[in-house]
Protein backbone atom coordinates (compact mmCIF):
# COMPACT_ATOMS: atom_id res chain seq x y z
CA UNK A 1 0.00 0.00 0.00
CA UNK A 2 1.45 3.34 -0.97
CA UNK A 3 1.94 5.94 1.71
CA UNK A 4 0.07 9.19 1.49
CA UNK A 5 2.39 12.12 2.04
CA UNK A 6 1.16 14.62 4.56
CA UNK A 7 0.62 18.13 3.31
CA UNK A 8 3.17 20.50 4.79
CA UNK A 9 1.92 22.65 7.62
CA UNK A 10 1.76 26.29 6.58
CA UNK A 11 2.62 28.71 9.35
CA UNK A 12 0.17 31.58 9.72
CA UNK A 13 1.49 34.95 10.81
CA UNK A 14 -0.76 37.42 12.60
CA UNK A 15 -0.99 40.86 11.01
CA UNK A 16 -2.05 43.38 13.65
CA UNK A 17 -4.52 46.18 12.84
CA UNK A 18 -2.85 49.29 11.44
CA UNK A 19 -3.62 52.77 12.78
CA UNK A 20 -2.42 55.84 10.84
CA UNK A 21 -1.90 59.15 12.68
CA UNK A 22 -2.36 62.09 10.29
CA UNK A 23 -2.85 65.82 10.46
CA UNK A 24 -1.28 69.07 9.34
CA UNK A 25 2.25 69.93 10.53
CA UNK A 26 3.03 70.58 14.21
CA UNK A 27 -0.30 69.47 15.71
CA UNK A 28 1.45 66.92 17.96
CA UNK A 29 1.18 63.69 15.96
CA UNK A 30 4.56 62.29 17.05
CA UNK A 31 3.92 63.28 20.66
CA UNK A 32 0.63 61.37 20.50
CA UNK A 33 2.40 58.34 19.02
CA UNK A 34 4.93 58.41 21.86
CA UNK A 35 2.06 58.64 24.37
CA UNK A 36 0.31 55.62 22.83
CA UNK A 37 3.40 53.39 22.59
CA UNK A 38 4.52 54.44 26.07
CA UNK A 39 8.05 55.60 25.23
CA UNK A 40 9.83 58.44 23.48
CA UNK A 41 10.48 56.71 20.18
CA UNK A 42 9.16 59.07 17.49
CA UNK A 43 11.31 62.17 17.01
CA UNK A 44 9.64 65.25 18.49
CA UNK A 45 10.75 68.87 18.15
CA UNK A 46 8.84 72.14 18.38
CA UNK A 47 9.19 72.91 14.67
CA UNK A 48 6.99 71.64 11.85
CA UNK A 49 8.22 69.00 9.44
CA UNK A 50 10.38 66.83 11.72
CA UNK A 51 8.59 63.60 10.73
CA UNK A 52 8.87 63.04 6.98
CA UNK A 53 8.13 59.37 6.29
CA UNK A 54 5.49 56.92 7.51
CA UNK A 55 7.08 55.20 10.48
CA UNK A 56 5.43 52.15 12.13
CA UNK A 57 5.62 51.23 15.84
CA UNK A 58 4.21 48.32 17.82
CA UNK A 59 1.56 49.32 20.37
CA UNK A 60 -0.82 47.65 22.82
CA UNK A 61 -3.89 48.68 24.80
CA UNK A 62 -5.93 46.42 27.10
CA UNK A 63 -4.26 43.32 25.67
CA UNK A 64 -4.96 44.26 22.02
CA UNK A 65 -1.88 44.67 19.85
CA UNK A 66 -1.78 46.98 16.86
CA UNK A 67 0.64 48.89 14.67
CA UNK A 68 0.57 52.67 14.84
CA UNK A 69 2.04 54.64 11.93
CA UNK A 70 3.40 58.14 12.48
CA UNK A 71 3.30 60.40 9.41
CA UNK A 72 4.57 63.78 8.30
CA UNK A 73 2.35 66.82 8.17
CA UNK A 74 -0.32 66.71 5.44
CA UNK A 75 -0.93 69.93 3.54
CA UNK A 76 -3.09 70.58 0.46
CA UNK A 77 -1.30 71.90 -2.62
CA UNK A 78 2.07 71.04 -1.10
CA UNK A 79 5.14 71.27 -3.34
CA UNK A 80 8.63 69.79 -3.52
CA UNK A 81 9.61 67.94 -0.33
CA UNK A 82 6.32 68.86 1.39
CA UNK A 83 4.43 67.16 -1.47
CA UNK A 84 6.45 63.95 -0.97
CA UNK A 85 5.74 64.06 2.76
CA UNK A 86 2.01 64.57 2.12
CA UNK A 87 2.03 61.63 -0.33
CA UNK A 88 3.54 59.41 2.37
CA UNK A 89 0.76 60.46 4.77
CA UNK A 90 -1.92 59.64 2.17
CA UNK A 91 -0.31 56.25 1.51
CA UNK A 92 -0.46 55.54 5.24
CA UNK A 93 -4.19 56.40 5.29
CA UNK A 94 -5.02 54.02 2.44
CA UNK A 95 -2.98 51.20 4.04
CA UNK A 96 -4.55 51.64 7.49
CA UNK A 97 -7.55 50.02 9.16
CA UNK A 98 -8.30 53.10 11.29
CA UNK A 99 -7.15 56.74 11.06
CA UNK A 100 -6.48 59.10 13.97
CA UNK A 101 -6.93 62.63 12.59
CA UNK A 102 -5.15 65.08 14.89
CA UNK A 103 -6.18 68.74 15.14
CA UNK A 104 -4.77 71.49 17.38
CA UNK A 105 -7.76 72.32 19.62
CA UNK A 106 -6.26 75.67 20.58
CA UNK A 107 -6.34 76.79 16.93
CA UNK A 108 -9.58 75.08 15.92
CA UNK A 109 -10.46 73.72 12.50
CA UNK A 110 -8.50 75.41 9.69
CA UNK A 111 -8.90 75.39 5.91
CA UNK A 112 -6.06 72.84 5.79
CA UNK A 113 -7.94 70.62 8.26
CA UNK A 114 -11.09 70.82 6.12
CA UNK A 115 -9.07 69.82 3.02
CA UNK A 116 -7.64 66.88 4.98
CA UNK A 117 -11.17 65.80 5.92
CA UNK A 118 -12.09 65.63 2.22
CA UNK A 119 -9.03 63.45 1.57
CA UNK A 120 -9.96 61.18 4.50
CA UNK A 121 -13.54 60.77 3.25
CA UNK A 122 -12.24 59.63 -0.14
CA UNK A 123 -10.31 56.85 1.60
CA UNK A 124 -13.54 55.43 3.16
CA UNK A 125 -11.57 54.49 6.29
CA UNK A 126 -12.92 54.84 9.86
CA UNK A 127 -11.66 58.16 11.25
CA UNK A 128 -11.38 59.24 14.89
CA UNK A 129 -11.06 62.98 15.44
CA UNK A 130 -8.39 63.85 18.04
CA UNK A 131 -8.52 67.34 19.56
CA UNK A 132 -4.95 67.64 20.82
CA UNK A 133 -3.28 70.13 23.19
CA UNK A 134 -6.30 70.22 25.52
CA UNK A 135 -4.22 70.73 28.66
CA UNK A 136 -7.04 71.89 30.96
CA UNK A 137 -10.83 71.79 31.37
CA UNK A 138 -11.36 75.22 29.83
CA UNK A 139 -9.84 74.05 26.55
CA UNK A 140 -12.32 71.15 26.41
CA UNK A 141 -15.00 73.71 25.47
CA UNK A 142 -12.77 74.87 22.59
CA UNK A 143 -12.58 71.29 21.36
CA UNK A 144 -16.37 71.14 20.93
CA UNK A 145 -16.09 73.54 17.98
CA UNK A 146 -14.43 70.74 16.00
CA UNK A 147 -17.81 69.06 15.54
CA UNK A 148 -18.03 71.43 12.55
CA UNK A 149 -15.50 69.28 10.66
CA UNK A 150 -18.20 66.66 10.23
CA UNK A 151 -16.20 63.70 11.60
CA UNK A 152 -18.35 63.18 14.66
CA UNK A 153 -17.27 63.44 18.29
CA UNK A 154 -13.87 65.08 18.88
CA UNK A 155 -11.82 63.35 21.60
CA UNK A 156 -10.03 65.99 23.69
CA UNK A 157 -6.55 64.88 24.71
CA UNK A 158 -3.22 66.25 25.81
CA UNK A 159 -0.66 64.04 24.13
CA UNK A 160 2.07 65.78 26.12
CA UNK A 161 0.53 65.16 29.55
CA UNK A 162 -1.64 62.09 28.84
CA UNK A 163 -4.97 63.78 29.59
CA UNK A 164 -7.85 61.92 27.87
CA UNK A 165 -5.61 59.33 26.21
CA UNK A 166 -7.41 56.39 27.86
CA UNK A 167 -10.80 57.39 26.44
CA UNK A 168 -9.22 57.88 23.00
CA UNK A 169 -7.62 54.41 23.07
CA UNK A 170 -10.90 52.81 24.15
CA UNK A 171 -12.59 54.41 21.13
CA UNK A 172 -9.72 53.25 18.93
CA UNK A 173 -10.20 49.61 19.99
CA UNK A 174 -13.92 49.87 19.19
CA UNK A 175 -13.10 51.08 15.66
CA UNK A 176 -10.54 48.35 14.93
CA UNK A 177 -11.36 45.15 13.02
CA UNK A 178 -12.60 42.40 15.33
CA UNK A 179 -10.07 39.75 14.32
CA UNK A 180 -6.46 40.20 13.20
CA UNK A 181 -5.60 39.25 9.65
CA UNK A 182 -3.64 36.04 8.98
CA UNK A 183 -1.07 35.63 6.24
CA UNK A 184 0.96 32.63 5.21
CA UNK A 185 4.54 32.73 6.38
CA UNK A 186 7.68 30.64 6.64
CA UNK A 187 9.36 29.17 9.69
CA UNK A 188 10.89 32.55 10.59
CA UNK A 189 10.16 36.18 9.97
CA UNK A 190 11.92 38.29 7.35
CA UNK A 191 15.59 38.93 7.98
CA UNK A 192 16.19 42.48 9.21
CA UNK A 193 18.52 44.66 7.13
CA UNK A 194 19.56 48.17 8.25
CA UNK A 195 20.48 50.70 5.55
CA UNK A 196 23.03 53.06 7.07
CA UNK A 197 25.40 55.74 5.86
CA UNK A 198 26.11 59.44 6.02
CA UNK A 199 23.54 61.90 4.67
CA UNK A 200 22.65 61.94 0.99
CA UNK A 201 24.43 58.73 -0.06
CA UNK A 202 21.14 57.36 -1.45
CA UNK A 203 19.66 55.20 1.33
CA UNK A 204 16.08 56.33 0.77
CA UNK A 205 16.48 56.10 -3.02
CA UNK A 206 17.71 52.51 -2.63
CA UNK A 207 14.80 51.62 -0.34
CA UNK A 208 12.32 53.06 -2.85
CA UNK A 209 14.03 51.15 -5.67
CA UNK A 210 13.85 47.87 -3.75
CA UNK A 211 10.29 48.41 -2.48
CA UNK A 212 9.15 49.50 -5.97
CA UNK A 213 7.26 52.42 -4.44
CA UNK A 214 7.95 55.83 -2.93
CA UNK A 215 8.36 54.36 0.54
CA UNK A 216 10.75 57.01 1.87
CA UNK A 217 10.93 60.73 1.13
CA UNK A 218 13.88 61.51 -1.16
CA UNK A 219 15.37 64.98 -1.46
CA UNK A 220 18.70 66.34 -2.65
CA UNK A 221 18.97 68.13 0.71
CA UNK A 222 20.93 65.96 3.14
CA UNK A 223 19.16 64.78 6.29
CA UNK A 224 15.66 64.20 4.90
CA UNK A 225 15.18 60.92 6.78
CA UNK A 226 14.88 61.33 10.57
CA UNK A 227 13.06 58.23 11.85
CA UNK A 228 13.96 54.69 10.77
CA UNK A 229 11.58 53.62 7.97
CA UNK A 230 10.68 49.91 7.73
CA UNK A 231 9.67 48.20 4.49
CA UNK A 232 9.05 44.59 3.54
CA UNK A 233 10.94 44.06 0.29
CA UNK A 234 10.81 41.16 -2.18
CA UNK A 235 14.36 40.65 -3.39
CA UNK A 236 16.05 37.61 -4.88
CA UNK A 237 13.08 35.34 -4.15
CA UNK A 238 12.91 36.20 -0.43
CA UNK A 239 11.16 38.77 1.75
CA UNK A 240 13.46 41.10 3.69
CA UNK A 241 12.66 43.78 6.25
CA UNK A 242 14.72 46.78 5.23
CA UNK A 243 15.10 49.73 7.60
CA UNK A 244 16.11 53.10 6.13
CA UNK A 245 17.90 55.17 8.80
CA UNK A 246 18.89 58.78 9.29
CA UNK A 247 22.18 59.87 7.77
CA UNK A 248 24.79 60.18 10.51
CA UNK A 249 26.84 63.38 10.46
CA UNK A 250 28.43 63.37 13.91
CA UNK A 251 29.11 61.20 16.90
CA UNK A 252 25.98 60.72 19.03
CA UNK A 253 27.58 62.70 21.87
CA UNK A 254 28.23 65.68 19.57
CA UNK A 255 24.79 65.76 17.91
CA UNK A 256 21.92 67.89 19.22
CA UNK A 257 18.18 68.28 18.82
CA UNK A 258 16.54 66.22 16.10
CA UNK A 259 19.93 64.93 14.94
CA UNK A 260 20.69 63.56 18.41
CA UNK A 261 17.47 61.51 18.60
CA UNK A 262 17.84 60.41 14.99
CA UNK A 263 21.33 59.12 15.84
CA UNK A 264 19.98 57.18 18.79
CA UNK A 265 17.30 55.61 16.59
CA UNK A 266 19.87 54.69 13.94
CA UNK A 267 21.95 52.98 16.63
CA UNK A 268 18.84 51.11 17.80
CA UNK A 269 18.00 50.09 14.21
CA UNK A 270 21.49 48.62 13.77
CA UNK A 271 21.21 46.73 17.06
CA UNK A 272 17.81 45.35 16.02
CA UNK A 273 19.09 44.28 12.58
CA UNK A 274 20.93 41.11 11.62
CA UNK A 275 22.91 42.63 8.77
CA UNK A 276 23.80 46.22 7.94
CA UNK A 277 24.19 47.50 4.40
CA UNK A 278 26.50 50.52 4.65
CA UNK A 279 26.14 52.81 1.64
CA UNK A 280 29.21 54.75 0.51
CA UNK A 281 29.19 57.33 -2.29
CA UNK A 282 31.49 55.75 -4.89
CA UNK A 283 32.02 59.12 -6.56
CA UNK A 284 33.40 60.71 -3.38
CA UNK A 285 36.40 60.05 -1.14
CA UNK A 286 35.79 57.65 1.77
CA UNK A 287 35.40 60.09 4.66
CA UNK A 288 36.11 59.98 8.37
CA UNK A 289 32.36 59.77 8.96
CA UNK A 290 32.14 56.74 6.64
CA UNK A 291 34.86 55.12 8.73
CA UNK A 292 33.02 55.94 11.94
CA UNK A 293 29.78 54.38 10.67
CA UNK A 294 31.60 51.22 9.56
CA UNK A 295 33.24 50.96 12.99
CA UNK A 296 29.85 51.35 14.64
CA UNK A 297 28.45 48.43 12.63
CA UNK A 298 31.49 46.23 13.32
CA UNK A 299 31.35 47.00 17.05
CA UNK A 300 27.64 46.09 17.07
CA UNK A 301 28.59 42.61 15.86
CA UNK A 302 26.26 42.69 12.85
CA UNK A 303 26.95 41.14 9.47
CA UNK A 304 28.24 43.73 7.01
CA UNK A 305 27.73 44.51 3.32
CA UNK A 306 29.35 47.62 1.85
CA UNK A 307 27.41 48.99 -1.13
CA UNK A 308 29.23 51.55 -3.27
CA UNK A 309 26.31 53.58 -4.57
CA UNK A 310 26.18 56.02 -7.51
CA UNK A 311 28.46 53.71 -9.49
CA UNK A 312 27.06 55.19 -12.69
CA UNK A 313 28.93 58.40 -11.81
CA UNK A 314 32.32 56.68 -11.49
CA UNK A 315 34.74 57.11 -14.41
CA UNK A 316 37.90 55.09 -15.09
CA UNK A 317 40.17 57.48 -13.20
CA UNK A 318 37.97 57.41 -10.10
CA UNK A 319 37.63 53.61 -10.33
CA UNK A 320 41.42 53.15 -10.30
CA UNK A 321 41.83 55.55 -7.40
CA UNK A 322 38.96 53.93 -5.48
CA UNK A 323 40.67 50.53 -5.51
CA UNK A 324 43.74 52.07 -3.86
CA UNK A 325 41.50 53.98 -1.46
CA UNK A 326 39.71 50.77 -0.42
CA UNK A 327 43.03 49.02 0.22
CA UNK A 328 44.14 51.94 2.39
CA UNK A 329 40.96 53.04 4.17
CA UNK A 330 39.17 49.69 4.57
CA UNK A 331 42.16 47.52 5.40
CA UNK A 332 40.70 46.81 8.86
CA UNK A 333 37.68 45.10 7.32
CA UNK A 334 38.86 43.27 4.19
CA UNK A 335 36.29 40.58 5.04
CA UNK A 336 33.28 42.83 4.33
CA UNK A 337 31.17 41.83 1.30
CA UNK A 338 31.28 44.59 -1.34
CA UNK A 339 28.87 45.39 -4.19
CA UNK A 340 28.77 48.25 -6.70
CA UNK A 341 25.28 49.59 -7.37
CA UNK A 342 23.24 52.55 -8.57
CA UNK A 343 20.03 53.11 -6.64
CA UNK A 344 18.94 55.76 -9.13
CA UNK A 345 19.24 53.61 -12.27
CA UNK A 346 18.74 50.22 -10.61
CA UNK A 347 22.15 49.00 -11.77
CA UNK A 348 23.20 45.75 -10.03
CA UNK A 349 20.76 46.17 -7.11
CA UNK A 350 19.85 42.50 -7.70
CA UNK A 351 23.35 41.66 -6.41
CA UNK A 352 22.35 42.84 -2.95
CA UNK A 353 20.36 39.71 -2.06
CA UNK A 354 23.25 37.24 -2.73
CA UNK A 355 25.64 39.54 -0.87
CA UNK A 356 23.33 39.76 2.15
CA UNK A 357 22.79 35.98 2.15
CA UNK A 358 26.55 35.36 2.03
CA UNK A 359 27.11 37.69 5.00
CA UNK A 360 24.30 36.07 7.01
CA UNK A 361 25.57 32.54 6.33
CA UNK A 362 28.98 33.57 7.68
CA UNK A 363 27.35 35.33 10.63
CA UNK A 364 25.62 32.08 11.62
CA UNK A 365 28.47 29.64 10.86
CA UNK A 366 29.56 27.25 13.61
CA UNK A 367 32.81 25.23 13.39
CA UNK A 368 32.84 21.79 15.01
CA UNK A 369 35.14 21.70 18.04
CA UNK A 370 37.13 18.70 16.78
CA UNK A 371 37.71 20.24 13.36
CA UNK A 372 38.61 23.60 14.92
CA UNK A 373 41.26 22.10 17.20
CA UNK A 374 42.79 19.85 14.52
CA UNK A 375 43.24 22.91 12.32
CA UNK A 376 44.55 25.04 15.21
CA UNK A 377 47.12 22.41 16.25
CA UNK A 378 48.50 22.25 12.71
CA UNK A 379 48.59 26.07 12.51
CA UNK A 380 50.46 26.59 15.80
CA UNK A 381 52.95 23.82 15.04
CA UNK A 382 53.74 25.36 11.66
CA UNK A 383 53.81 28.94 13.04
CA UNK A 384 54.31 29.00 16.85
CA UNK A 385 53.92 32.13 18.94
CA UNK A 386 57.11 34.25 19.12
CA UNK A 387 59.22 33.81 22.25
CA UNK A 388 58.66 36.55 24.83
CA UNK A 389 60.73 36.72 28.03
CA UNK A 390 62.27 33.34 27.35
CA UNK A 391 58.88 31.67 26.85
CA UNK A 392 56.39 31.22 24.06
CA UNK A 393 52.74 30.96 25.14
CA UNK A 394 50.88 28.03 23.61
CA UNK A 395 47.24 27.62 22.60
CA UNK A 396 45.98 24.56 24.47
CA UNK A 397 42.42 24.34 23.24
CA UNK A 398 39.77 26.33 21.39
CA UNK A 399 36.00 26.34 21.27
CA UNK A 400 33.23 28.33 19.61
CA UNK A 401 30.61 29.19 22.26
CA UNK A 402 28.35 31.28 20.03
CA UNK A 403 27.28 32.58 16.64
CA UNK A 404 25.70 35.80 15.32
CA UNK A 405 28.51 36.85 15.28
CA UNK A 406 30.84 33.82 15.58
CA UNK A 407 32.68 33.91 18.92
CA UNK A 408 35.78 31.87 19.71
CA UNK A 409 37.66 31.30 22.96
CA UNK A 410 41.36 30.32 22.98
CA UNK A 411 42.61 28.66 26.16
CA UNK A 412 46.34 29.38 26.41
CA UNK A 413 49.36 29.04 28.71
CA UNK A 414 49.73 32.82 28.76
CA UNK A 415 48.63 36.08 27.12
CA UNK A 416 48.98 36.24 23.33
CA UNK A 417 50.52 39.12 21.45
CA UNK A 418 47.91 41.23 19.65
CA UNK A 419 49.75 40.59 16.39
CA UNK A 420 49.61 36.82 16.84
CA UNK A 421 45.92 37.00 17.72
CA UNK A 422 45.29 38.92 14.47
CA UNK A 423 47.32 36.24 12.65
CA UNK A 424 45.07 33.51 14.09
CA UNK A 425 41.96 35.47 13.05
CA UNK A 426 43.28 35.94 9.51
CA UNK A 427 44.06 32.24 9.15
CA UNK A 428 40.70 31.35 10.69
CA UNK A 429 38.99 33.37 7.97
CA UNK A 430 41.14 31.82 5.25
CA UNK A 431 40.20 28.32 6.42
CA UNK A 432 36.53 28.71 7.34
CA UNK A 433 35.36 31.77 5.40
CA UNK A 434 33.31 34.21 7.51
CA UNK A 435 33.05 36.64 4.58
CA UNK A 436 30.77 39.48 5.58
CA UNK A 437 30.81 38.76 9.32
CA UNK A 438 32.90 40.08 12.19
CA UNK A 439 34.31 37.41 14.48
CA UNK A 440 35.21 37.77 18.14
CA UNK A 441 38.22 36.01 19.68
CA UNK A 442 38.72 35.93 23.44
CA UNK A 443 41.92 34.63 25.06
CA UNK A 444 41.77 32.78 28.41
CA UNK A 445 45.29 32.42 29.81
CA UNK A 446 45.85 29.60 32.29
CA UNK A 447 45.97 30.93 35.83
CA UNK A 448 49.22 30.24 37.67
CA UNK A 449 48.67 29.05 41.23
CA UNK A 450 52.31 29.26 42.37
CA UNK A 451 55.15 26.73 42.84
CA UNK A 452 53.93 23.17 42.85
CA UNK A 453 50.39 24.24 42.03
CA UNK A 454 48.55 23.26 38.90
CA UNK A 455 47.32 26.04 36.67
CA UNK A 456 43.83 26.46 35.34
CA UNK A 457 42.26 28.79 32.81
CA UNK A 458 40.56 32.01 33.79
CA UNK A 459 36.80 32.17 33.30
Amino acid sequence: MSEIAEEPTVRKAVINPVVAVVGRPNVGKSTLVNRIIGRRQAVVQDVPGVTRDRVPYDAEWLGRQFTIVDTGGWEPDARDRAAAIAAQAEAAVYAADVVLFVVDARVGGTNEDEAAVRMLRRSSKPVILVANKVDNQNLELEALSLWSLGLGQPFPVSALHGRGSGELLDALLDAMPEAPRLVEGGPRGPRRVALVGRPNVGKSSLLNRLAKEERAVVDSVAGTTVDPVDSLVQLGGDTWQFVDTAGLRKRVGQASGTEYYASLRTNAAIEAAEVAVVLLDAAEVISEQDQRILSMVVESGRALVIAFNKWDLVDDDRRNYLEKEIDRELRRIPWAVRVNISAKSGRAVDKLAPAIRKALVSWETRVATGHLNQWLTALTQATPHPVRGGRAPRILFATQPGISPPRFVLFTTGPLDAGYQRFVERKLREEFGFEGSPIEIAVKPRKQLGPGGRGKAHG
